[in-house]
């Protein structure tokens, strides 16, 4: 919908509270972006196929949150196995490790028993909407778990709705959906003006994946 500007952190909360993104790549102008449909993804509603759930009692895998948001976006910034192209940038890391300093920006981190991290997500935090920026994974299914340990963090402290910004197949698989524009915006409306809980992202809360699928 638009090209050029800059991406001070102000510039961006504001077109994320206005249903705008940035996404672009090198040497492209900065885009910014309000799609139609919308991918959404309801914290409640997102399905832990038994795969994925056969892969946590594997491998014990450990989550965290917020305990390494520099590598997170760093991983999802490196090459992926089908392109040599990133859209994000140095410019973008930068920013939105700056939004992760001012509190806006939250990472989840998913660790094997070595300690090494495998997988992680990151997003920004607009009132009880949690944008989802992007995910990685260095060893099966680990984005997936990235993904469910999102749904139940955001659950836990009061998050409406999870923004994947474009709806893609492998979202629909774990639940997402396809939403218009005109709807996605009436709801950012109503819950981005809401706070969730004020210990979020405060304190570190491990999350059960396994107890809070059981009881959704």
């Amino acid at each position: 919908i638009a090209a050029g500007g800059d991406l001070a952190p102000a510039r961006i909360l504001n077109a994320y509270r206005c249903g705008i993104f940035p996404w672009y790549q090198e040497p492209q102008p900065i885009l910014w972006w309000s799609p139609n449909p919308r991918g959404v993804l309801y914290p409640k509603k997102i399905i832990a196929h038994k795969s994925v759930l056969r892969t946590l009692r594997r491998k014990h895998w450990s989550v965290t949150y917020d305990k390494d948001f520099a590598a997170v976006i760093q991983a999802c910034a490196a090459p992926r196995t089908y392109s040599n192209n990133t859209w994000i940038t140095a410019d973008m890391s930068h920013v939105y490790s700056q939004l992760h300093q001012l509190g806006h920006a939250h990472s989840i981190e998913i660790w094997n028993p070595q300690g090494e991290l495998v997988g992680g997500i990151y997003g920004l935090s607009i009132g009880r909407l949690f944008a989802g920026e992007s995910m990685f994974s260095r060893e099966n299914d680990a984005s997936k778990v990235a993904l469910l340990s999102l749904a139940a963090y955001c659950d836990r402290w009061g998050y409406a709705i999870i923004d994947t910004q474009l709806p893609s197949q492998h979202l629909t698989s774990m639940g997402g959906e396809a939403i218009t524009r005109e709807s996605y915006l009436t709801q950012l409306d109503k819950y981005s003006n809401q706070q969730v809980d004020k210990q979020a992202w405060q304190l570190e809360q491990a999350i059960c994946l396994h107890e809070w699928l059981a009881q959704r």
